[in-house]
């Protein structure tokens, strides 16, 4: 059930009769047709997804993976490498961003070490280390083909365990000093545009270093030679193990008939390999935040995704994918409980 090849092959689009069971009950709620919008979108998905009309969004998780990159040698990021071991046991403490969001909303927080570069065991994490970090992507590939299969098993694991324990929806968060820079060498690649359309300032890269980021990217492009049809390649070329592992959880989300939440621009590079994978996944994610970095728009764009809040929010860690739980378990709510014309004499 974990193999990448199982999951690819037991993928089905979402339910059409259940989606339009929710929306007759959604037109017989007390209101106009259509006046709670995306809530009703959200609704309708989630019959689609769970393939019946009564919703259940009550044990949520985020599952986040964090991973170091060898390309931060070429200066890329403005932040010590040593924060993403520092920082990632606070996931589930509830003491950092997602930690602090998720224990609010009631959701759960599973951390998951697939590459940091540390030899200690760090409090509260899972140790699926691939190894210390990938290599320098701007003097060859990221990875090997095999170790990028490896990422995206370990997150179908993960996925897996956390829905055979009834988790009935499921977002995805990481960690890694200056993955913005895989993140939009991906997005560059799938796309097709040069990496200065879709590189930013990351976890906050000065102005003038930003040019640099993206030459570097460019340069590992142009080095590494990545298939834009083919998304292991693209993966072991120049992605992140955190970024595999986050493709999947979207993958086995989708082949379980459970949700999955993006959080944001990391998140959505993730997303786009798991389309590229099988285009079936996109029906199963819902993108919480239109996020900070200029490369989201594309991506959402090409994933024909639109978000459900835009917070000026560029923390990762999958804090936007957790507060977007709200929002979901709202729609939900208000879909279960809200009265219909039938059930009261309104005159319609």
């Amino acid at each position: 059930m974990n193999s990448l090849d199982y999951v690819l092959n037991n993928i089905d689009s979402l339910d059409r009769e259940s989606m339009d069971e929710a929306k007759k009950r959604l037109d017989r709620l007390i209101k106009p047709v259509g006046s709670l919008g995306k809530m009703e979108e959200i609704c309708m998905q989630l019959a689609g997804i769970y393939r019946k009309k009564e919703l259940d969004t009550s044990k949520k998780a985020i599952i986040a993976f964090a991973g170091d990159h060898g390309v931060y040698e070429e200066g890329v990021a403005p932040d010590p490498q040593s924060i993403t071991y520092l920082q990632f046991p606070n996931f589930t403490k509830g003491l950092n961003g997602v930690g602090v969001i998720s224990k609010f909303v009631g959701a759960d927080v599973i951390a998951i070490d697939v590459g940091i570069n540390c030899d200690h065991k760090l409090d509260g994490v899972i140790d699926k280390k691939i190894r210390k970090s990938t290599s320098n992507m701007a003097k060859g590939p990221a990875m090997s083909r095999d170790e990028a299969i490896k990422s995206i098993e370990i997150g179908i694991e993960a996925a897996n365990e956390c829905i055979d324990n009834g988790y009935k929806l499921i977002g995805i968060g990481e960690m890694g000093i200056c993955n913005t820079t895989p993140s939009s060498a991906i997005i560059s690649v799938i796309d097709g545009c040069d990496p200065a359309e879709v590189t930013g300032m990351g976890a906050g890269l000065k102005k003038d270093r930003i040019k640099h980021k993206a030459d570097t990217i460019r340069k590992a492009i142009e080095l590494n030679k990545p298939n834009r049809e083919d998304a292991i390649d693209i993966l072991s070329k120049v992605g992140g193990f955190e970024i595999g592992s986050m493709a999947g959880v979207i993958l086995a989300c989708s082949a379980r008939n459970v949700p999955v939440v993006l959080d944001g621009f990391i998140s959505y590079a993730a997303a786009l390999l798991a389309y590229t994978l099988n285009p079936i996944t996109r029906e199963y994610m819902i993108a919480s935040h239109t996020s900070a970095e200029p490369g989201t728009q594309k991506a959402l764009d090409m994933l024909n995704l639109s978000t459900v809040l835009n917070m000026d929010m560029r923390l990762g860690e999958g804090s936007g994918a957790a507060l977007a739980f709200n929002i979901i378990e709202a729609s939900n709510y208000t879909y279960t409980n809200m009265a219909t014309f039938d059930e009261i004499d309104m005159g319609r």
